[in-house]
């Protein structure tokens, strides 16, 4: 498990939510997909382990409506191994499974449901259809935060009284951005894979509305390493505090 910086570790702790890291991987020019919004293979087999143990050493994960309707994934933690140790130590082997839906717009028949054992959370606004929420909440826990979209700053409150100490954050380019903006993620894990995908309209690492100039969000460099034909780079995100 990456450690926790003890900085970190107070500000999570002062304002009782996750220490939150987003970790992803991009193309050689900063794209996650292609302008279709389809997955392209970025990084090998040594990063899916690293993402694999991320996942296993995590208390939640959590992604966008937007990736779910587009990739269908599972997030459940591959490692027969892993698993096992999560469940020697009395956890579930996934770990909780968390989607950001403002519209309760996940289909029931999405894999995230059907797959793997676990809990499952569906934070919705109060302006989603009532049917839906009904339909879901039998597949998941559901928490409603926020009027017309997700009240993130307070979903977060909420997965932290639920027990999330340690949340990864999956994506995509809409939820980084809203994380991010909101000053909810501690550090971001990037792997940069040997490819180009190109496309104006193929999202990025962080898309929505963006910083403007003097706002800029600063980063520190962690680490940077080689893995593969590609580069991990790990950021620890700094002002958002202030």
């Amino acid at each position: 498990m990456p450690l926790v910086s003890g900085y970190s570790l107070y500000c999570w702790l002062i304002m009782k939510r996750p220490f939150t890291f987003i970790n992803s991987a991009m193309s050689a020019d900063g794209k996650i997909s292609t302008w279709q919004r389809k997955q392209v293979r970025i990084s090998g087999y040594i990063d899916f382990d690293r993402m694999d143990e991320l996942r296993a050493t995590s208390d939640a994960v959590m992604v966008g409506i937007g990736t779910v309707l587009a990739d269908d994934p599972s997030l459940t933690v591959k490692s027969s191994q892993r698993k096992s140790e999560r469940k020697a130590k009395g956890f579930n082997e996934n770990p909780m499974r968390v989607v950001i839906d403002s519209k309760a717009r996940i289909s029931l028949k999405a894999d995230i449901f059907k797959k793997g054992e676990g809990e499952r959370v569906v934070v919705v606004s109060s302006s989603a259809p009532p049917d839906n929420i009904k339909a879901l909440s039998k597949k998941a826990r559901i928490i409603v935060s926020g009027d017309t979209t997700v009240d993130l700053p307070n979903a977060m409150e909420q997965l932290y009284k639920l027990g999330v100490k340690r949340l990864m954050v999956e994506g995509g380019a809409t939820l980084n951005w809203a994380m991010l903006s909101s000053g909810l993620v501690d550090e971001i894990y990037t792997f940069v894979g040997n490819v180009i995908i190109g496309g104006q309209k193929a999202p990025t690492l962080v898309d929505g509305q963006g910083f403007i100039e003097h706002s800029t969000l600063p980063l520190e460099l962690i680490s940077a390493g080689k893995i593969e034909e590609g580069v991990l780079l790990k950021w620890k995100v700094i002002n958002h505090y202030k």
